[in-house]
């Protein structure tokens, strides 16, 4: 029986999950309007009925239904807009009808193969992802005239009959236009290539470029997918690859030694015995390369005939110095086992494996097994199609080594570098290690959360998900108090399983839902719940946080909306650090102080400068100098930890001048052990002559010689009490600063001072 495929709410060409529907007569009629001329076009899944009977009717469902939406998708890029009609005849099998006044028969053998290619090209991608073997399409075309007395009906089923002969009796594809089309390509070489950078995660850095083919812009082969499948039915694959190489190396430029650029090699391709290593020496050698900076993809989509003769080929081009990779692993023929017997050097991840990995916990522990894999064989992780910041920082977080993708770089030529700013990239483990000043109440950056009671049934949460593909979670609670989390991979991932719907669709959410969430308070700091959330056990580890007020749901928050506020806190620090000690410097300063006085507490400032340093530098040297200034550092670091309290904080503002902030029952202990310390260690930075005699003669800065002490140390303390702002604590500070700096050694003195005009009194300290 004839059906029309139809798409709710969105025409022929929308997204939505397609229905049938049967067709009479004079529905036909009205579906193809007042056009009399057309072109059938049918295709067929080859071993449909086996493919249902092997893998279920659920894939064959799929399958038809990418299909479908291939079909409309190619025949709109080809033809553009216009009148396009789909229906389905039997199971596996589509007919596509295009008014024949937008073909013309002249075109329409190159129209059909250029669909079919791109169809079959998305069905390749469902098949090989969910059954590691590739689908084969069975096309054929007739012409379909309304009128001259038959009814649609029946001229329809003639016109069904006349393609399905021919598409038994398939397309040659040498008589085709397209292929003199694509035999022009390659006379003419006109191919371009794109480059698209591959990042170390380790460092931050470029790694190295995969090459990417680009066909002509104006031509059907602008897509590398249409180059290559016609490349392969005619045979001209060596003959394209070899272009493709020439062009990648001739546009690359420089690479550093380390760089590497990955090339994309067909198995076939490897083990052709024209494919000599000879001619790509020549290449990279007027390239300015060496065979160490250039590794051969191997696409783990296309199938090994002849394994003997390739591993022999493979370990022959390894002898030359070549490097491998086995690319989208997990996503074709090979397994963990043939992946270890080729022992690549580098492997790299299906994009489909890397898709929602920092929100699916079963990706999550694939990708960890491809690790720890890859670890053991000696061998290094790409993960390909990395398309957000979320996905990125898992990756890192899980040790993978290099990572491609739109969110690091897209492709371009000349070959772009990586369009992020490296340092925003932190593993959450790390970030939740370091001190940063984030005192952000959870709270401040919950979301609205998507409550429901306990009796929500299984099935009408997958709905929900379903129609609301932005939430990710919904929080079981009873009288405004939190019961339970649901997440949707955790309920996708007890669904799917064997007895999953017959066991949870149709009862209780309270069946499925976590009851163990992770629950926090929206007064805790950003940090602390980060750290919470990251020492959940690794299923759990991504999973959303419900935020309470008072023990009642108040909202909810995304592990990645933490990592984010983390990562940018990270960044604003760094841009106040000192280069030389490591501390934060005069931003991270002057926040803390506003912190302090906003709280109405009272704290000390501990100003710290050293004496005679110029002198020293001048003498020693700017090396020997910066030495003296990290041991200052190190000292008061010592110091501030032994002798401060946990919230005591220093700070390095630049040159030789350091501040504390701590509590003022700590600053003097802080003072007499940075005193006593930095008196006894400074002196190893003498030679043995100036450190038996206690001074050094040098110049000063008028120009005379003279004799000058050791590099001392002198701290001065304020006391802040009461309102205040940063500009009075400054002024008190520099005038401390000069007290301290008159007595003579190491020293610290304390201010006592009421206000910038009061006199300072006599209580001191020198040692």
């Amino acid at each position: 029986m004839l059906r029309e495929i139809l798409r709710p709410g969105s025409g022929l060409h929308g997204k939505a999950q397609p229905t049938c529907r049967a067709v009479s007569e004079p529905n036909l009629k009205q579906q193809l309007g007042g056009i009399s001329h057309w072109v059938l076009l049918l295709f067929s899944i080859q071993d449909h009925y086996l493919l249902t009977n092997l893998y279920g009717t659920r894939l064959a469902s799929q399958l038809e239904e990418r299909l479908g939406h291939s079909l409309i998708n190619a025949s709109t890029a080809e033809l553009g807009t216009g009148n396009i009609v789909l229906f389905q005849s039997n199971p596996g099998e589509l007919l596509l009808l295009w008014p024949q006044e937008m073909v013309g028969d002249s075109r329409l053998a190159d129209l059909t193969y250029a669909v079919k290619l791109k169809a079959q090209s998305d069905l390749k991608q469902l098949m090989l992802q969910r059954t590691g073997r590739e689908v084969e399409l069975s096309v054929g075309f007739a012409p379909l005239r309304l009128g001259n007395g038959k009814t649609p009906a029946n001229a329809f089923l003639h016109a069904i009959n006349e393609a399905r002969t021919a598409a038994h009796s398939q397309i040659v594809i040498n008589q085709l236009d397209l292929s003199e089309q694509f035999k022009s390509i390659l006379e003419q070489r006109r191919i371009k290539t794109h480059y698209q950078p591959i990042m170390d995660f380790h460092t931050g850095t470029v790694f190295g470029w995969e090459a990417l083919t680009r066909g002509p812009q104006d031509s059907p082969f602008r897509s590398p997918v249409m180059l290559f499948e016609m490349a392969e039915k005619l045979e001209r694959l060596f003959l394209l690859e070899e272009i493709c190489r020439e062009q990648a190396l001739a546009n690359l430029g420089e690479l550093s030694g380390n760089q590497k650029l990955f090339l994309n090699i067909h198995p076939k391709t490897m083990a052709d015995p024209n494919f000599t290593p000879g001619k790509t020496l020549r290449l990279l050698d007027e390239a300015g390369l060496t065979p160490e900076n250039i590794v051969f993809e191997i696409t783990e989509r296309h199938s090994v005939q002849n394994f003997d003769l390739f591993y022999r080929t493979l370990a022959h081009y390894r002898s030359q110095g070549f490097l491998v990779a086995v690319d989208d692993a997990g996503a074709g023929y090979s397994g963990l086992l043939s992946i270890a017997e080729i022992r690549p050097d580098f492997i790299k991840i299906d994009r489909n494996l890397v898709q929602d990995v920092d929100r699916d916990p079963v990706k999550r522990a694939l990708l960890e097994t491809f690790v720890s894999f890859a670890n053991k064989i000696g061998s290094r992780i790409i993960a390909e199609g990395i398309e957000t910041k979320g996905q990125t920082t898992c990756l890192v977080d899980m040790g993978v080594h290099f990572g491609q993708g739109f969110y690091l770089a897209r492709p371009g030529a000349p070959r772009p570098g990586l369009s992020i700013d490296p340092q925003t990239i932190k593993p959450l483990a790390d970030l939740t290690k370091e001190t940063l000043s984030c005192s952000i109440p959870v709270g401040k950056l919950a979301e609205a959360p998507h409550p429901v009671g306990q009796n929500f049934l299984a099935c009408a949460a997958r709905d929900f998900f379903e129609e609301n593909r932005q939430a990710s979670n919904l929080v079981v609670e009873q009288d405004g108090i939190p019961r339970g989390l649901v997440m949707e991979y955790h309920l996708n991932r007890q669904l799917t399983t064997q007895y999953g719907m017959a066991l949870f669709y149709n009862r209780p959410i309270t069946n499925v839902m976590d009851p163990d969430p992770l629950v926090v308070d929206e007064r805790m700091p950003v940090e602390q719940a980060a750290k919470l959330a990251m020492e959940r056990e690794p299923l759990k580890a991504y999973d959303d946080i419900i935020i309470t007020r008072g023990g009642r749901l108040f909202g909810v928050i995304t592990v990645q909306r933490l990592m984010n506020i983390l990562a940018q806190v990270q960044v604003e620090m760094a841009k106040g650090t000192n280069p030389l000690s490591g501390l934060p410097g005069n931003v991270a300063v002057e926040k803390e102080l506003e912190a302090c006085i906003r709280s109405g507490e009272s704290f000390d400032v501990i100003y710290a400068d050293l004496d005679n340093f110029k002198v020293y530098n001048d003498t020693y040297g700017f090396k020997n100098g910066d030495m003296i200034i990290k041991l200052a550092a190190d000292i008061l670091a010592w110091a501030t930890r032994r002798h401060g309290d946990p919230r005591s904080k220093l700070c390095h503002i630049g040159g030789d001048d350091f501040v504390i902030i701590t509590s003022p029952a700590h600053s003097e202990r802080i003072c007499r052990g940075t005193v006593r310390c930095f008196r006894r260690l400074v002196r190893n930075c003498y030679c043995e002559e100036d450190r038996s005699r206690g001074w050094i003669k040098a110049a000063g800065r008028d120009g005379m010689r003279r004799d000058y002490p050791l590099v001392a140390i002198s701290l001065g303390i304020i006391g802040v009490e009461g309102p205040t702002s940063l500009k009075e604590i400054g002024e008190r500070a520099a005038g401390i600063k000069k007290y301290a700096k008159s007595i003579p050694g190491n020293s610290y003195v304390r201010d006592r001072r009421n206000g910038p005009d009061t006199p300072v009194s006599n209580s001191s300290r020198c040692l």
